[in-house]
């Protein structure tokens, strides 16, 4: 029977600050900590798995289901791209590049002369706010809204009626070009918007990612001959490579589908999963409400996932930072992720404690498959949840 690997990342989904958190000014940070008492919140699948019990989150039951732990991320950041990476063996010592008082005036002016369209704003910025402030003078003269975040994030705002989505994905494209070196953001990221003031941000964002600096467990699976499945924006925070099959998403309701859609197919390999809206929709925007309904929605749909696994199938759900939505910050937060690994070959009730890296996701999904880890960082820990 082919072997399957469903790796799912909740975006953002952390539980609890970093010891290092006050280097990112996210102290006192802890995402699942600002949801799990709203009325929306009712996760019972998550609780039986073993969620709670996991270090420095409390409330856990007596036979957890699954095998759990606490990642710390060595890499030096917060941001979806590093975090990733690192989930998939490369460990980041140094920050990609941030801009807190915008880009330079040159890199600006090259990205005027190349797409021939002038350039608003270029500060940091929330999502939702930099069309508010900026959508009529965009209607009004056609030029570019950039801005940035927290984030190492190049990102291009515009109505879809003035720049046709197409276009605005050819701007990314240009972007992404000359964004390398020491201007080699993690992300250039179209941003396009629609309707009337005050606007309304469509679901066909598209992430350019740098390319990942060495090759990661997607392209040792790849050069294996197993199949590396994306859904969700993993094709682009990978920048495509060692990605096999990529299913684009609109949305966690949407993932979730199309993860269940995988779980109905034959393959043999990974099938690795980005649910963003925990993210983008929620923690973005300090939304407690509607993130921890949003569990809920995830929770359902983890009732009807376990129960159709297959007998060598294996479940591992984690996150890639964090993105407190109690916080003043609208920013990502400096947070340890939850790690919940669960099939019918895996102990029920294995505490891993702290593990310290991300990567150790790596070389267990590398490992599962008996591919040797080449370049790729990390300490298996199948070994320990294995039957």
């Amino acid at each position: 029977m082919a072997k399957r690997f469903f790796l799912i990342v909740l975006d953002s989904f952390g539980v609890g600050e970093l010891p290092d958190a006050y280097k990112w000014s996210d102290e006192g940070s802890n995402t699942l900590g600002a949801i799990r008492n709203h009325p929306n919140f009712n996760c019972p699948e998550l609780k039986r798995l073993g969620l709670f019990n996991i270090e420095g989150v409390g409330g856990g039951v007596a036979a957890p289901s699954a095998s759990y732990a606490r990642m710390r991320e060595q890499s030096m950041g917060k941001d979806t791209t590093i975090g990733h990476w690192e989930i998939a063996g490369i460990i980041s010592p140094e920050p990609l590049p941030t801009y807190p008082n915008g880009f330079p005036a040159e890199v600006i002016k090259e990205f005027e002369k190349r797409t021939g369209r002038k350039v608003l704003c270029n500060k940091p910025y929330s999502g939702t706010e930099v069309i508010k402030d900026y959508g009529r003078e965009h209607l009004e003269t056609g030029a570019l809204i950039v801005y940035t975040s927290a984030d190492s994030v190049f990102q291009i705002a515009a109505h879809e009626d003035i720049v046709p989505i197409e276009k605005l994905y050819e701007y990314c494209e240009i972007a992404r070009k000359m964004l390398i070196g020491k201007h080699g953001v993690g992300r250039v990221i179209a941003r396009p918007f629609n309707g009337d003031y005050p606007f309304a941000r469509t679901s066909n964002r598209h992430d350019y990612s740098l390319l990942p600096p060495a090759d990661t467990m997607l392209n040792l699976l790849q050069h294996a001959g197993y199949d590396t499945i994306s859904v969700g924006k993993i094709y682009d925070i990978f920048a495509g490579s060692g990605v096999s099959e990529s299913h684009r998403t609109t949305s966690n309701a949407h993932g979730m589908q199309v993860t269940k859609e995988m779980q109905e197919k034959d393959f043999s390999g990974l099938c690795f999963v980005n649910l963003v809206d925990f993210d983008m929709k929620y923690g973005h925007r300090n939304d407690v409400a509607g993130y921890a309904a949003a569990a809920t929605e995830f929770d359902g749909f983890l009732s009807s996932f376990l129960s159709d696994m297959r007998e060598e199938d294996v479940l591992l759900i984690t996150a890639d930072h964090g993105c407190d939505p109690a916080t003043p910050s609208t920013d990502h937060s400096r947070e340890y992720t939850p790690m919940l690994i669960y099939g019918n070959g895996i102990k029920s009730g294995v505490n891993l404690g702290t593990r310290e890296s991300f990567s150790d996701i790596s070389a267990t999904v590398l490992e599962y498959f008996g591919v040797p880890q080449g370049t790729t960082q990390g300490e298996s820990f199948l070994g320990l949840v294995t039957k």
